[in-house]
């Protein structure tokens, strides 16, 4: 009876610890959950600047400018959103800004394929669920993305741009965030 009684002791005593660390690890995961989206938040910050949303439009132009006008001499997407043939944009934009710095440049210069437009996302949980939609982007998953955020030529030039402002995070603590919002498990915001 004394073996009964202790082994079923050792049972709730096992039970309880368990219960217990899976409490904590659904709190681990609610916090990094939590960590994870609000890193996203200020991450979006830098998606809605001009320098990304004048190239992830929903138009068939690009935008230039803070004030996100129309691109100037009547610059279409194309096919392919490099342009038409008689007007490619590395026609102007080359491999870097122009020496005066009024006309950008970066390696492949290019709009953003249409399914990946952001400016029409009004909330950062629709924006980031299309971000990470793989139907969408390219076939990235979280880590995709932040490597493609990390080292693409377009994206890097948004804090080198010439005359225009970059955006206000730095480059350096836009790449942290986009680490720490990777590492905690790539979470959307819930508004």
């Amino acid at each position: 009876m004394r073996n009964i009684t202790a082994s079923i002791a050792t049972l709730l005593l096992f039970a309880g610890v368990a219960s217990q660390g899976l409490a904590q690890g659904s709190g681990a995961r609610n916090a990094d959950r939590t960590a994870s989206a609000e890193a996203f938040k200020k991450i979006a910050e830098v998606l809605r600047h001009p320098r990304c949303q004048n190239c992830h439009t929903v138009t068939e132009f690009p935008r230039q400018g803070d004030d996100r006008h129309r691109h100037h001499q009547m610059v279409v997407r194309g096919p392919s959103g490099r342009g038409t043939s008689a007007m490619l944009c590395s026609n102007c934009h080359q491999e870097k800004n122009s020496p005066d710095g009024l006309i950008p440049g970066a390696h492949n210069w290019h709009l953003a394929p249409l399914s990946m437009a952001w400016e029409q996302h009004k909330t950062d949980k629709a924006l980031c669920e299309s971000l990470k939609d793989r139907s969408l982007n390219g076939d990235k998953n979280v880590a995709a993305l932040v490597h493609h955020m990390h080292t693409d030529p377009l994206v890097l030039w948004a804090w080198e741009p010439g005359t225009r402002k970059p955006p206000h995070i730095s480059k350096e603590e836009f790449q942290a965030l986009l680490k720490r919002w990777e590492k905690t498990g790539g979470a959307c915001p819930t508004n």
